[in-house]
């Protein structure tokens, strides 16, 4: 850079302050953007037809969930009176506003979508969905009474509302049918009825190719519910209550019953959301948000069938392979692979190098297999770990339990406060500490979400300790849809640093110093901005700098300025960011060095990958936390550097090829208000997440032909 250049850049910087609110975006609104970016998959006609179905239940699904919380979190600030404004200057009441009239466009274009393109594409193709019983053929009805008779009709429950019929508690999130009723000439009565979670909504009608939603059912046979009475009108509401349910844990001396009791109160937190079918009779209408305690902007007309997370289950319907993506299995890592007749010591893996792992291209099978292993080697003395969320019949679980009942120590750090997975954690929680495993149930005011493994092994020439450190959770369900990256390692300085993880997790020690592991929430914010910039130093220097950074979200304004300095100093800064991003592109003097990008596919973009140039000596990190104030000030998280050059190279190629996508990446505008699709022109197509997929094939056939062979017919290819 000429020396001119750079005088400017300095003047230009030293007349913006880095904090003003216009250089930042509102992480709410940001969210809103990537729920629009995974609509804009459900509009694609170069996706398959039922791929299409299954990102719009995504999009419902991540809505139902800022609702309970985001939305929740912001009308407890307004309750508080906070009059604290967010990172781009808003108050409260501003952000709510603005988010509701979001939340109102988004679900108004997801009806538009399942109405317009959706249903008539699934009609051609053999699907039909029919939206009205009045539809249904003589033959369809009679098994739709039928089956009502049998099966439904047992199962109901009316519930009356009088003065003798308190209101009652209405579940979040379930479907419900509100009803006026009335017997002569007595007054009008009101009564809901709920939608039994327990039977499949979508019910397949005897042609197999016609379905029909089981409130339809229920609301044309509603009349055996209120023998003597008549049916005034009828229609279907769904609600969503405040599900961000604070702990206080400075004054709880039993942290599991405090959470037990949230738990019970999210049931009857606030009512937030009032989704009602189009055309509801005003005066049930006006029954239902006095009653619901429910605003005007807070009820939401929906045009179809409520809760369209229903389209998973669509999704799931057998005879439509056609319509869906090809089946993707999770390749072997060929560290692990042997001949045949041999099987794979997992521990002389480790000690042969670092190995790298790529999900969900690469299986998570390795992962579970090293623990499963150190439950029954007789040689491991102990086995720490960390777990945030895990499948519902995990058998990293199971193995660790049977490590106890062999006499092995076991020590489990399971976080009871993992938003929405509280209850199952706590029935986990309980089985591991039956089975002899000591169980420590989080950090008082801090989530543990980072992921790591020690295992402690007696050997020939003493103690070795061998460690999994990951981006994603020990949850061998989503490792099969979620890109993580994980690595494991016997290096006696991360070892060491396991160690000091897991004694300042079960004790009071508090390390003054780590050999290779960053850990947050002391140190690893520290580090991140020490290394940032570092870049923007080699920058002034005339040094070779630069960093790729890959996250889920980034909206901690530390990390923010420091990149914007960075780039001021002419430090290229190329950032893939799932989801929120508070962070602006394209302002002159503070962020033109910055492109955002953000990929969304079949598979969930979750890895957190960031190199750093270094004057050309890349360091390279991978870890679990986000670049958020609450990954960095209030969680435990770890960040692990990867130093074997093969494994930077891959990792850098990953980079390299989300860099080069031109099929799921979108980029940040520099308005920095909406994202835009990657053009891809007239160059090569090309999909990151399909070039992982081939490159995970390509490294185990490279394996094949060397044990085949005797050696390695070509190398396992990086992704780039």
């Amino acid at each position: 850079m000429k020396k001119s250049e750079t005088t400017k850049r300095k003047r230009i910087n030293a007349a913006k302050d880095l904090r003003a609110p216009e250089y930042y975006t509102n992480r709410e609104l940001s969210w809103m953007r990537f729920d629009q970016r995974i609509l804009g998959l459900a509009e694609r006609e170069d996706i398959p037809l039922f791929e299409r179905l299954k990102f719009l239940s995504i999009v419902s699904s991540n809505l139902d969930e800022f609702v309970m919380v985001r939305v929740g979190s912001l009308v407890d600030m307004i309750h508080e009176d906070v009059k604290t404004r967010d990172i781009a200057g808003m108050t409260a009441n501003e952000q709510l506003s603005a988010v509701t009239d979001e939340i109102h466009e988004l679900v108004a274009k997801q009806y538009r979508v399942y109405n317009k393109e959706l249903l008539p594409l699934l009609e051609e193709n053999g699907l039909t969905i029919v939206g009205d019983y009045d539809d249904l053929t003589a033959d369809e009805k009679r098994f739709a009474v039928q089956y009502f008779e049998n099966t439904v009709y047992p199962v109901l429950t009316p519930l009356a509302i009088d003065p003798s019929h308190p209101f009652p508690l209405i579940k979040n999130h379930a479907i419900n049918i509100g009803v006026i009723i009335k017997k002569g000439t007595e007054e009008e009565q009101y009564a809901t009825v709920q939608v039994p979670s327990v039977l499949s909504r979508v019910v397949v009608l005897p042609a197999g190719k016609r379905v029909i939603f089981l409130e339809e059912i229920i609301l044309h046979n509603l009349s055996r519910l209120f023998e003597g009475y008549t049916i005034v009108t009828a229609s279907v509401y769904r609600i969503t209550r405040n599900g961000d349910v604070s702990i206080d844990e400075d004054d709880t001396s039993d942290l599991l019953h405090e959470i037990e009791e949230s738990i019970r109160q999210r049931q009857r937190g606030e009512t937030l959301r009032l989704e009602k079918a189009s055309g509801m009779d005003k005066r049930l209408l006006s029954f239902l948000t006095e009653r619901l305690g429910v605003e005007k902007s807070e009820a939401y007309d929906i045009n179809g069938p409520l809760d369209l997370t229903v389209c998973m289950k669509l999704y799931s319907l057998p005879g439509f392979d056609d319509l869906k993506a090809g089946k993707f299995i999770p390749q072997p890592a060929p560290e692990f692979m042997s001949e045949e007749s041999e099987e794979t010591d997992i521990f002389e893996c480790i000690r042969k190098g670092d190995i790298l792992l790529h999900h969900p291209y690469q299986s998570f099978d390795p992962i579970v297999e090293f623990i499963k292993r150190a439950a029954t080697d007789p040689d491991v003395l102990a086995i720490k770990q960390t777990l945030y969320r895990v499948s519902g019949n995990s058998p990293i679980i199971a193995a660790l339990a049977r490590a106890a009942e062999n006499g092995k120590q076991v020590t489990v750090l399971v976080e009871l406060k993992a938003r929405f997975d509280e209850e199952h954690n706590i029935v986990w929680a309980r089985m591991l500490e039956k089975a002899g495993c000591h169980v420590i149930y989080g950090l008082m005011g801090l989530k543990t979400h980072s992921k790591i493994t020690l295992v402690v092994r007696m050997e020939d020439d003493g103690i070795r300790r061998y460690i999994h450190l990951g981006t994603g959770n020990y949850n061998d369900a989503t490792a099969k849809i979620y890109t993580d990256i994980g690595m494991l390692t016997c290096r006696e300085a991360i070892g060491e640093d396991a160690t000091a993880v897991f004694n300042m997790l079960s004790g009071y020690s508090e390390p003054d110093r780590w050999n290779a592991l960053s850990v947050a929430p002391y140190w690893l914010k520290d580090r991140m901005l020490y290394l940032i910039e570092r870049e923007a130093e080699n920058a002034k220097a005339g040094k070779k700098s630069g960093i790729m950074a890959k996250m889920n979200s980034l909206s901690d304004p530390d990390i923010i300025e420091a990149l914007y300095k960075a780039s001021n100093a002419g430090v290229k800064i190329d950032l893939i960011v799932r989801g929120i991003c508070c962070l602006k592109v394209g302002i002159e003097g503070v962020s033109e060095n910055i492109s955002v990008r953000s990929i969304v596919g079949n598979f969930l973009e979750h890895a957190r990958i960031f190199c750093f140039n270094n004057d050309d000596k890349p360091e390279v990190y991978c870890g679990s936390a986000d670049w958020m104030p609450r990954n960095l000030d209030r969680r435990v998280e770890i960040v692990f550097p990867v130093t074997e050059s093969a494994l930077k190279e891959r990792l850098i190629g990953i980079l390299e090829t989300q860099l080069k996508d031109n099929v799921g990446a979108y980029e940040l505008t520099a308005d920095s208000r909406d994202y835009v699709r990657v053009s891809r022109g007239r160059g090569k197509r090309i999909s990151s997440q399909e070039a992982f997929v081939e490159a995970a094939k390509q490294m185990a056939e490279a394996e094949k032909e060397e044990d085949k062979g005797g050696r390695r017919r070509f190398k396992p290819v990086n992704a780039r």
